[in-house]
């Protein structure tokens, strides 16, 4: 199996993008398709499947008939503010123009003119499904620019861990108390 590439030709770091699917977008808690519920104007039989069996997903059972790949609205955007590869967590600052420490990586692309032979209704035989997780920008940069994977077992780069440690003491010091008259030098 060859790695998964972008539209550009760079790796994507995985041969399986649904190897890190945990859910999909539109699945509910009670194990419904959202996107049939609210969305079925855009593909009314496929709502009208699913409305037939109750909104049911057939790909969220284990035992159903379906897997992830298989559903023509699939979407799995990741949502935890981790990065999959080495585990550096987000340190966001609130009011600051900083550059985020994790980025967004798609896995898979939606809607990519892929030379795929589309049928009639410009569905091509293999759905393209948009698949994306977080990654650190430090290994975002290794697997776009090299062979880094993300199952590889890595540690935070010591960049990472030390713009992630001084944003954490930057949040340290907003939320320590200072008095008023520290504040404005009323003593």
């Amino acid at each position: 199996m060859n790695m998964e590439r972008t539209p550009a030709g760079t790796s994507v770091g995985v041969d399986d993008p649904y190897a890190f699917v945990e859910r999909c977008d539109h699945l509910t808690d009670d194990g419904r398709c959202r996107y049939a519920l609210e969305h079925a104007e855009h593909d009314p039989s496929f709502a009208a499947e699913r409305r037939a069996d109750d909104c049911r997903c057939p790909a969220a059972d284990p035992a159903g008939e379906w897997t992830w790949r298989d559903c023509p609205h699939f979407r799995a955007r990741n949502r935890s503010r981790e990065c999959v590869r080495c585990g550096l967590d987000e340190r966001r600052m609130a009011h600051s123009e900083e550059r985020p420490l994790l980025e967004e990586h798609h896995l898979s692309y939606a809607d990519i003119d892929d030379g795929a032979d589309h049928g009639d209704d410009g569905s091509a035989d293999e759905p393209n499904h948009e698949i994306t997780v977080y990654l650190c920008r430090w290994c975002h940069a290794k697997i776009h620019n090299s062979w880094a994977r993300l199952g590889d077992d890595a540690s935070p780069d010591p960049e990472a861990i030390a713009a992630r440690e001084g944003r954490r003491s930057r949040e340290q010091d907003e939320l320590g108390f200072s008095s008023a008259a520290e504040r404005y030098g009323d003593e």
